[in-house]
């Protein structure tokens, strides 16, 4: 690290002169947010869907089971799950574009992994490994949080958290390169993408740690230390969880919406393909739409956030989403009514087109609702966002850990295919029962 001792006044500059120097040096940074920052959150998030993707593949050419499968998909959510808040609270001390670095880096090994292994504990343990680029998507919500423009604010967090649509990646890229050359060469496509991205945030994004502005006297072999040692302190304290109310709630919501998305996003083209008979290629690009919609809500939800509090906003998205859920929960059914001049029978069964409307309907309250809930998280606790943004990433990781599972043992104990879209309707009363009780309290 380095410390300067020079004052404004032994360098001959004025208080306005360095402030000109500084916009200048960082008059970029704004750029890199809206540009490097999504990207590799969108990097990160297509390679979460390899295993989505070509689920069918590997279930087809190495005998994986559903709950395998759930399980592949579970991973690497739950590992992102334990990384988020310290990733979180590490770029907020050694700076966040140093932790994406870091990580992005640090999923390039497994991505080969993927491409070689022969075993199913050999791809449990690379998506563990894929997991720990959740670190880069803690770190980039700290950087945006530092660096974006403050009179619009919720659209850079919208524009960042858009970056869920790298699954689009995975969707249209992925199942073309595996009829062609096979499964095996699809993980390797990502590498030269994600070195990319890391070499452009070694080249231009700005250190943006938050150092301790106090006075620490002594040689500069002293200082050093001590301000490491004081950083690292700090770094320990504050993983501790928060004791407020509010910022638990604040998470709870985010949570619903981003695990969701999130799980849903790694679920569909296995279900769309299962339910409807679609081949690989197909139900990706079905999937697709749900994706692009998530992604669109979020930006626009972002935007709206800057013009107009969310707290009303949120029980329109949830009425929205939970009347979306309750469509899709419907299983295929019939039904024989004895009429007065015989059986009358009838068959219900949602077309493809109805499903993916609702589906696309749903994708863009998601949006909204992540979107404007983070513009929301960053106005109440914008002094903190590395703690309250990486609990809230923490507790949608784990949510969209568990949603896989839980959609598999809904199919084998059910009996139902639908039964994950009743789970997620049954979650989202409980978070709006939570949300009517706390208005009441608030109120009262």
């Amino acid at each position: 690290m380095k410390i300067s001792l020079i004052t404004h006044e032994s360098s001959g500059m004025s208080t306005a002169q360095c402030a000109s120097v500084f916009e200048a040096t960082n008059g970029y940074q704004p750029l890199v947010v809206a540009l490097l920052s999504p990207l590799a959150f969108a990097l990160v998030f297509a390679c979460w869907t390899l295993f989505a993707v070509l689920g069918m593949e590997l279930k087809r050419s190495l005998g994986f089971d559903e709950f395998d499968f759930a399980l592949l998909l579970a991973t690497p959510m739950l590992i992102a799950a334990m990384t988020s808040l310290p990733m979180a609270r590490l770029a907020q001390q050694v700076g966040g574009h140093r932790v994406m670095l870091g990580c992005l880096l640090l999923i390039c090994p497994f991505l080969w992994w993927i491409s070689v292994a022969e075993r199913y504990a050999e791809f449990l343990l690379a998506g563990a490994g894929l997991g720990f680029g959740a670190g880069s998507l803690a770190a980039g919500l700290v950087y945006v949080a530092a660096w974006g423009p403050r009179g619009r604010i919720g659209l850079a967090l919208g524009l960042y958290g858009a970056g869920m649509l790298g699954a689009g990646l995975s969707y249209l890229l992925l199942p073309l390169a595996s009829q062609a050359y096979g499964w095996r060469l699809a993980p390797k496509l990502y590498l030269l993408p994600v070195l990319l991205v890391a070499i452009l945030l070694w080249l231009f994004a700005e250190n943006d740690a938050n150092d301790d502005g106090a006075p620490i006297s002594g040689s500069m072999e002293d200082t050093q230390r001590r301000v490491r040692r004081r950083r690292w302190q700090r770094l320990l304290v504050s993983l501790l969880p928060p004791a407020s109310w509010h910022v638990w709630r604040l998470a709870l919501y985010y949570s619903f919406f981003y695990g969701a998305f999130v799980a849903l996003a790694l679920w569909l083209p296995s279900y769309l393909a299962a339910q409807y008979q679609l081949s690989l290629q197909q139900a990706a690009l079905w999937a697709l739409l749900f994706i692009l919609a998530g992604g669109t809500g979020q930006i626009l939800g972002g935007l709206l956030a800057d013009w107009r509090d969310f707290r009303a906003l949120r029980w329109w998205v949830s009425a929205w989403v939970l009347i979306c859920l309750f469509l899709l929960s419907y299983p295929p059914f019939s039904i024989q009514i004895e009429g007065v001049h015989g059986t009358v029978a009838f068959h219900f069964s949602t077309p493809l087109w109805a499903f993916e409307a609702l589906l696309v309907l749903m994708g863009l309250a998601m949006g909204l609702g992540k979107g404007s809930l983070m513009r929301l998280i960053y106005r109440d606790h914008g002094d903190d966002m590395a703690r309250v943004g990486g609990l809230a990433l923490a507790l949608g990781g784990l949510f969209a850990g568990v949603l896989p599972l839980v959609f598999v043992l809904g199919n084998e104990w059910v009996g139902i295919r639908s039964a994950g879209f009743m789970f997620l309707y049954g979650a989202l009363v409980v978070c709006m029962l939570v949300m009517l009780w706390d208005h009441n309290r608030t109120v009262s």
